[in-house]
């Protein structure tokens, strides 16, 4: 192929191909795995148990004389996850992203008793488009699993660690938030008639929301994808800017659907808020989501929405559901590979009330909140 040949290729590349140019990354990996894997039984077995369900880059880094399937096994795995961490713009926030996986904890016990595993990767694309799971044996036969059905063999997958990827988006999140209202024409930062009004003594207590409870309903979700990393954006206005204010959220808990899980975590400081109300969007991590894109788009759709309000101060609160719908409206597909990012959201969470057994307007989060007021110290 000579030279505008392959110019030519690479432009009319369509998405799909893209996916599928990756998708045969990660089945490269899961081959290399199912090769490498009997140098590194000892090694995952040693790692991976009740209390831990995967090993790093680091935990797979141990051995002192590899062997030669090892090596190729680490050296593509290194690539991958630089190559992974590259796509995402995290250079700045972390160092591993994949890990290898055991699928559930169920294969826990079959596996260590010596049953022989299957080794896969998640399939590209929207989960509803997924037809099987494809997964390779140590002797490099092709199975394919049912995409929701767990396997009753052990099941070892190549995969992002998506509680790292999830804790350092947000903090990327939380810089381009940072960088972008920092960067903003003076005429738009002026102080609100609201916060003219604010007392100028320092206060003396910090007024927070906490959600105390929270369960959600099941999502049929494919055993594959393991546990949902849920993070939440709360969304309002500046008390002391016409500018939106938004916070992102980890909730490292919230592992499984239609269990209750007794959070006790502080959501809202409503030092930042103005009007004493915010609105809580839940969200799970998607794989190969663009962190800064999906911050920028988040920031744009709010403050878009507020510029078209001239006068704030006569709706008061009742434009913040307005505008975090207009985020919610702005999220684009793009952004995301899998289809089930958008949670649920809670509209109008009011300082210094209670709200018990309270349904997101989606209906697919039921939540417990409380005013909780922090005494500050001196």
């Amino acid at each position: 192929m000579n030279k505008l040949t392959a110019l030519l290729v690479f432009c009319l590349m369509t998405p799909a191909m893209a996916a599928a140019q990756d998708d045969v990354s990660k089945r490269a990996l899961a081959q290399e795995l199912s090769r490498a894997f009997p140098q590194l039984e000892n090694n995952l077995k040693s790692t991976i148990n009740q209390y831990q369900m995967s090993a790093s880059l680091s935990d797979l880094s141990t051995q002192t004389k590899p062997q030669p399937q090892v090596r190729t096994f680490m050296a593509a795995m290194t690539t991958a996850n630089k190559t992974e961490i590259q796509a995402r713009g995290l250079e700045k926030y972390t160092d591993e992203l994949l890990e290898l996986r055991l699928a559930d904890p169920s294969m826990l016990a079959r596996w260590q008793a010596g049953q022989s595993p299957l080794f896969a990767f998640e399939p590209e694309g929207a989960e509803s488009e997924w037809q099987y799971i494809e997964a390779y044996d140590i002797d490099g036969n092709l199975h394919y699993l049912d995409v929701y059905d767990i396997p009753e063999r052990p099941v070892l997958v190549v995969d992002t660690n998506n509680r790292e990827e999830l804790k350092a988006g947000l903090a990327l999140m939380r810089d381009e938030f940072k960088a972008l209202q920092s960067s903003e024409p003076s005429e738009k930062v002026k102080p609100a008639p609201y916060a003219m009004l604010r007392a100028a003594a320092e206060p003396t207590e910090i007024n927070t929301t906490i959600l105390k409870k929270i369960q959600l309903k099941d999502d049929h979700e494919p055993w594959i994808s393991g546990k949902a990393e849920i993070y939440a954006i709360v969304s309002g206005v500046s008390p002391s800017r016409d500018e939106p204010t938004i916070d992102v959220i980890e909730m490292p808990y919230l592992d499984y659907a239609e269990q209750s899980y007794p959070a006790n975590q502080i959501m809202v400081f409503w030092d930042r808020y103005r009007w004493g109300a915010a609105d809580i969007i839940l969200m799970e991590q998607d794989d190969k989501t663009d962190y800064k894109q999906l911050a920028q788009t988040i920031l744009k759709a709010a403050s878009d929405f507020l510029a078209t309000i001239p006068d704030k101060e006569a709706q008061t609160y009742l434009i913040i559901p307005q505008m975090t719908s207009a985020i919610i409206a702005l999220l684009p597909d793009d952004l995301f590979v899998n289809d089930d990012d958008f949670v649920d959201v809670f509209y109008t969470i009011m300082k210094d009330t209670e709200y018990t057994e309270h349904s997101g307007a989606g209906n697919n989060a039921t939540a417990d909140f409380a005013p909780l007021i922090i005494q500050k110290t001196q």
